[in-house]
């Protein structure tokens, strides 16, 4: 049967209502975005608050080509944006449930761009967790109604799912950037490496819940393994150099990707013995 079948209603002023928003909040974050990349004048987001968000600023902080993700998820929500738009996507249940959330991380990933720009790093930390809360909360709303199509997969779903997963640990990028800049005193290369790794290991069991929790999904733990090899890449490349986190971030990454398929695996085999 097609969509339109299995969840649409009659549309309401409140779903065009949620579309007109969606293109809105989309747009609002690709401009951001040009504004934080330093694209209309301003300084490119490595060489906001002092540096502290670069890639070299603590062992936590992935490889400059790591933030190269960041053009899949806007590519990613823009493509949402025009799809949730269509008529046939207006009535549809998955979109009244997912919709206004989606439409929420898109300006509170806006918002965090201008942060860093314009205000503090301890406001970044604020907006970026915020964003993480959001993101946690339209997965869940995902997961809670399963995904139909295969545009569903895409255009929601892997979207989500991605934003979420690069979010969970740009954050704990963020929070450490913060932490060293302007609260922890400074400490000499062991006791980095140290803190570095209990980090890495909250990572892990952050990737954990997440893949048992969605039931496997894929994209989240794709997100976050590409980070954190790019947390390795950086730590055995450049400064500051820290063999442990690069071994810990490589390891964590594998385990992230592994506890996915396994969850992934466990679902299926559980779907399979209900059919039975």
């Amino acid at each position: 049967p097609s969509v339109s079948r299995m969840d649409t209603s009659r549309p309401t002023g409140t779903d065009l209502a949620r579309q007109i928003v969606v293109i809105s909040a989309v747009a609002f974050m690709i401009v951001a975005a040009m504004v934080g990349t330093g694209l209309f004048g301003g300084t490119n987001v490595r060489d906001l608050q002092g540096g502290a968000l670069d890639a070299d600023a603590t062992v936590l902080a992935p490889a400059t080509p790591a933030f190269s993700i960041w053009s899949l998820v806007y590519a990613l929500m823009v493509a949402y944006a025009i799809w949730q738009a269509l008529p046939g996507q207006r009535g549809r249940e998955r979109q009244r449930r997912a919709g206004w959330w989606i439409a929420g991380t898109a300006v509170l990933n806006g918002g965090w761009l201008l942060a860093a720009q314009f205000l503090t790093l301890p406001v970044t930390v604020v907006a970026i967790v915020v964003l993480l809360i959001a993101l946690g909360a339209t997965l869940r709303a995902l997961v809670r109604t399963p995904a139909e199509t295969w545009a569903d997969r895409v255009f929601m779903d892997a979207t989500v799912g991605i934003h979420l997963g690069w979010v969970s640990l740009a954050t704990v990028a963020n929070v450490t950037a913060w932490l060293a800049a302007e609260v922890v005193p400074a400490m000499d290369s062991d006791g980095q490496q140290v803190w570095g790794v209990i980090v890495l290991v909250v990572v892990a069991l952050v990737g954990l819940a997440l893949a048992f929790g969605t039931g496997g999904r894929i994209a989240p733990a794709l997100a976050m393994a590409w980070g954190l090899v790019w947390i390795g890449a950086a730590r055995t490349s450049s400064e500051p150099q820290a063999a442990a986190v690069a071994t810990a971030a490589f390891i964590v990454a594998a385990v992230v990707l592994l506890a996915a398929v396994a969850a992934a695996v466990r679902r299926r085999a559980v779907a399979a013995a209900i059919g039975d």
